[in-house]
């Protein structure tokens, strides 16, 4: 199931500068992050829709390419963004 436009404005108003910031790496990643998690849990039951797999390795690797955006960009961002979202193990 898709977000709701109040999950998204959550997210965003927690990591954008404004409230209309949806540009920013970290809510981008952030968004992200919440979908890969909300997908991952559609996975035990339906094993086989692998359509929605394929969308799901789709934004695991979009968010992959923006961490390393991020981590070029500014360390200090990219470890409070992985810290914040459990990212790295």
């Amino acid at each position: 199931m898709p977000l709701t436009k109040e999950q998204k404005q959550e997210i965003i108003s927690k990591y954008g500068t404004s409230p209309t910031d949806s540009g920013r790496p970290e809510v981008q990643i952030a968004l992200l992050t919440k979908r890969i998690n909300e997908l991952s849990g559609h996975f035990s039951g339906h094993r086989k829709d692998n359509h929605s797999r394929l969308g799901l390795l789709k934004m695991v690797g979009k968010r992959r390419r923006l961490l390393t955006y991020l981590q070029s960009k500014g360390v200090e961002r990219y470890r409070k963004i992985i810290e914040e979202l459990d990212l790295r193990k």
